[in-house]
């Protein structure tokens, strides 16, 4: 009977987190993104520590004040790029709009249904209504939001570092049991090893692919190869379907500007080789076991998490669950839940 009570009461505090982070996702997102860029500076830091020369006269605020000068260029020149394309994909709009409806006239053609009436309604009624440009004003619009939120999360970023300096004296007074407090600073180091070493080497994996995808595409003559890759690498933090995606819109970019089989489908095809290689042999290999997560526990926080916070989520599932599962292992009635997510069963 007590087992069933503790079982009911875990249901409900569950379904009541997961009311909490729904209706909270407008705060806790850029929060939760803010955190992970203060790991990704307190990191850069660490390396221009060991910078030959110069990185042992740098001080720690030094280190981190130029950590910060760098991401954020990162972030303008994103930004630069983003506004280039923007002006470009509005005055190419109407052409490409054109080349779409002659590339579907000659698929038509080429699997004989262009006499088909059904054919003439839809595309007279249907794909005749589309206007290319409106669809891609709105999606950079949608781009110009991203930038918006990436400013909020970097203001998370900054007050979270300059909290970082006076946390270990709060760690400190938080218990007066000496050995729980020194639990809880082992616990933390766990979570930032962890956390720290997948986002260093999932980062450098998704600027190589980025590059690579950005010389394919730039070979093959698509428009907008930077940001396409940009997109690329973005999206390779996303697990499984991030790599579909990074495929599939420059491969509709390519049916809109060439419209010729054989060009999109080399394209394609060398985009794809991309994606596999390093997803199933460079990720691998440098990746391990820095997470010691389960592929399906991975499929299913991806799920969740996605439901939770959308397009956000499907970023954050990977730390969030990595992190779940290090404070799942260290109390008795959680245990068997992280020996689930694990990859290896070893907690």
């Amino acid at each position: 009977m007590t087992r069933l009570r503790d079982i009911v009461h875990g249901t409900v505090l569950l379904m009541a987190i997961g009311w909490l982070l729904y209706i909270g996702r407008e705060i806790f997102v850029p929060v939760a993104f803010g955190a992970l860029v203060v790991y990704v500076i307190v990191g850069l830091a660490l390396l221009l520590a060991r910078v030959p020369l110069v990185g042992g006269w740098m001080g720690p605020a030094v280190r981190h004040a130029l950590s910060v000068a760098i991401i954020g260029s990162v972030l303008f020149g994103l930004v630069l790029l983003l506004m280039a394309n923007k002006e470009r994909a509005v005055v190419l709009a109407p052409e490409y709009q054109q080349s779409l409806l002659a590339t579907i006239q000659r698929w038509a053609v080429f699997f004989g249904i262009e006499d088909e009436p059904s054919w003439t309604t839809l595309r007279r009624d249907v794909l005749g209504q589309i206007n290319l440009q409106r669809v891609l004003t709105t999606t950079l619009a949608s781009f110009g939001q991203i930038v918006v939120t990436l400013i909020v999360v970097m203001l998370y970023a900054t007050f979270l570092l300059i909290e970082r300096r006076s946390f270990g004296a709060k760690l400190a007074n938080l218990s007066d049991n000496p050995t729980r407090v020194l639990r809880i600073r082992e616990l933390i180091t766990v979570i930032n090893r962890r956390i720290g070493a997948y986002l260093a080497l999932k980062t450098v994996l998704s600027i190589f692919l980025g590059a690579v995808s950005w010389g394919i595409m730039a070979v093959a003559g698509l428009e907008f190869a930077a940001l396409w890759a940009v997109l690329i690498a973005v999206l390779n933090f996303v697990p499984y379907i991030g790599s579909a995606l990074g495929v599939l819109f420059p491969v509709l970019m390519s049916i809109v500007q060439f419209g010729d089989f054989g060009t999109i489908f080399w394209l394609a095809l060398a985009l794809i080789a991309a994606q596999f290689l390093i997803g199933n042999f460079l990720d691998p290999y440098l990746m391990a076991n820095s997470l010691n997560l389960s592929p399906f526990a991975i499929l299913i926080s991806l799920g969740v998490w996605s439901q939770l916070w959308g397009v956000a989520g499907a970023f954050l599932a990977v730390p969030i669950t990595a992190v779940m599962a290090i404070v799942f292992s260290e109390f008795p009635g959680t245990r068997p839940l992280a020996v689930l997510l694990s990859q290896n069963g070893r907690v």
